[in-house]
């Protein structure tokens, strides 16, 4: 089993930043792939950003140039760097882990952008 747990999520304003965590525990060594996904009220969920099996990275087009994706592989720890946060942001965002056999899910983290 891998536990994943986020935190970093909160409420912040239109043009401003957060960063999230997600700390892995269990069984590392069965994970090939992690990333972050999101939904939104009555939305389903979508990939926001995550690692390829190759260690490159991708994005959702809504959110090139704005969001980064890193790991610090010392810590079990990926993390998700948004910048220039609008509100069409606003979701509760999970982190995602992928071993052979499944996949995993962090537990969520609202991230709210307003006035």
């Amino acid at each position: 089993q891998v536990q994943l747990v986020e935190s970093g999520g909160g409420s912040v304003q239109p043009g401003g930043s957060l960063r999230l965590s997600c700390a892995a525990s269990g069984r590392i060594a069965s994970i090939y792939t992690m990333g972050w996904y999101r939904q939104a009220p009555g939305q389903q969920r979508e990939l926001v950003a995550r690692f390829t099996t190759g260690g490159s990275t991708t994005y959702a087009d809504s959110v090139k140039g704005r969001f980064t994706i890193s790991r610090d592989n010392a810590k079990n720890t990926v993390y998700l760097h948004m910048n220039s946060l609008k509100a069409e942001d606003t979701a509760v965002y999970y982190c995602n882990a992928m071993s052979i056999r499944e996949g995993y899910w962090g537990q969520g983290t609202q991230v709210t952008v307003s006035l």
